[in-house]
């Protein structure tokens, strides 16, 4: 997906007939409707969440990703395709986990709205995928310093589009920051006292996590989000498993658990929930992240 982070006029008035629309949806008979708040929709509820600390009451946020979904199965509906035909700002994560968003915007056909992709500039992990295809790991919002450079580029994007709320923008992003900052402390405090470093994931979500406080990755159960692994890669992780002596596998409650259940009965491990994405509505980033690392601290320290 070739999205600019800073921002994306689309589909300018020169273009007459629109072109991939999702779920047959027409945007041709939208009106843009403006009210006294700035629209941004983001794509997951971390990003929504980071828009909320920022934007304060000047913005309006709607996530698109539902509670218990994942961005890696998600379809636009057509009313959240005519939602963004009058929103102001797109926030997305990037490095592909919104493989749906470049038709979406097409299909808006907004002029007025822009784009800003959060992980622009972040060091990108690499993954290889079933078929050998190198890509992105897109999973950067849970290391919490990459989170904080996420709300940065959200802060710039809303001082682009509404220069009136600069200096609210400036505050609450600041504020945000160090939260963020004090988080990373937190678990850097918390992750040291681990006794083992070690753990198996149900997909590769963790490893920003991992790499900022010194844990590893031993073995994921799905390769692919979404797509069950084959009984040889089964026999792999529960090798894995075997061999460093894990005493939990970290299932997500947005994807099925059963083979994650079926493994830590073969094995003996326990299964316990690591969430990437928390729980909309109420969903918040910082306490949804303690909450993780309980979950952590609970088969590691």
């Amino acid at each position: 997906m070739k999205l600019k982070w800073w921002g994306l006029m689309v589909l300018g008035a020169s273009l007459s007939v629109l072109v991939g629309c999702v779920g047959g949806a027409s945007s041709a008979t939208v009106t843009p409707v403006r009210t006294d708040q700035v629209v941004v929709v983001a794509s997951i509820a971390p990003l929504g969440d980071f828009v909320r600390h920022v934007g304060g009451d000047r913005v309006k946020v709607e996530v698109l990703v539902p509670p218990g979904a994942s961005p890696h199965t998600f379809e636009p509906t057509p009313a959240q395709v005519r939602r963004l035909a009058t929103a102001d700002l797109l926030v997305l994560n990037g490095v592909g986990l919104e493989f749906w968003a470049e038709k979406m915007v097409q299909s808006a056909a907004n002029p007025n709205l822009r784009v800003v992709v959060t992980s622009e500039g972040l060091d990108i992990m690499q993954t290889v995928d079933e078929e050998g295809k190198v890509g992105g790991n897109p999973h950067v919002w849970l290391d919490p310093i990459n989170a904080a450079l996420q709300v940065a580029r959200i802060r710039d994007a809303l001082i682009e589009v509404d220069r009136a709320g600069k200096d609210i923008y400036l505050k609450n992003g600041a504020a945000y920051i160090e939260d963020l900052k004090a988080l990373d402390r937190e678990i850097m405090l918390t992750v040291a006292q681990f006794r083992e470093k070690r753990f198996v994931a149900f997909h590769s979500a963790w490893v920003y996590f991992a790499r900022r406080y010194g844990l590893e990755q031993a073995a994921v159960i799905e390769r692919v989000p979404g797509s069950e692994p084959s009984p040889g890669e089964i026999a792999q992780v529960v090798e894995t498993i075997r061999r460093v002596k894990a005493k939990a596998i970290f299932a997500e409650p947005q994807l099925s658990s059963r083979v994650a259940e079926a493994i830590a009965a073969e094995t003996g491990a326990r299964v316990l929930f690591l969430n990437p994405l928390g729980d909309p509505p109420d969903y918040a980033y910082i306490p949804t992240m303690r909450h993780n690392l309980e979950q952590l601290e609970q088969a590691l320290k």
